[in-house]
């Protein structure tokens, strides 16, 4: 039997030269083809206060008394390893109400019948209502432009007020 790369020629006594397919292995070709699209592609990670720094000049400027927000995205998995659903996650980023102050306008908090001092500052952890602002899709993620009186409170870590739906 003499093999070529992709057919096997067998010889036998009834018929001297048949060639015979090389047997397809689906399955096997298919995680060859998905490894080597993890190798080339890596999927991009969703936006956090760490990786943002480089667009936020491309980001807009609130103007007046709003704020730009980056919604808090959670991890994909617990502490415990446990997978999170894609659902589950998707609709947590939709209904986040926690986020990270990336710009403020220059009228925010500057109202002096209505904030003795400002609730928040740029860097800061905050808290909204679940669907406060307007939303602006953009490349890894979305961004909020609140009302600086739709902030209702400042936190520490955003993950302590997080519930699973």
């Amino acid at each position: 039997m003499t093999e070529t790369e992709n057919t096997t020629t067998i010889l036998t006594s009834s018929n001297s030269n048949q060639e015979v397919p090389k047997i397809k292995l689906g399955l096997q070709d298919k995680y060859e083809e998905e490894k080597k699209q993890e190798t080339r592609a890596p999927e991009k990670e969703p936006l956090n206060p760490e990786n943002i720094q480089p667009v936020v000049d491309q980001l807009p400027e609130p103007s007046g008394w709003r704020i730009l927000v980056l919604p808090f995205t959670p991890k994909e998995k617990t502490k415990g390893g446990l997978i999170i659903a894609q659902e589950s996650l998707d609709r947590l980023r939709i209904a986040t109400n926690c986020g990270y102050v990336l710009k403020m306008g220059p009228l925010a908090y500057k109202d002096k019948d209505k904030f003795e001092d400002p609730w928040c500052k740029k860097g800061d952890w905050v808290i909204f209502a679940r669907y406060a602002g307007s939303r602006l899709p953009i490349e890894g993620g979305e961004i909020r432009i609140l009302n600086d009186d739709e902030i209702l409170g400042t936190i520490q870590d955003p993950e302590s007020v997080l519930h699973y739906i």
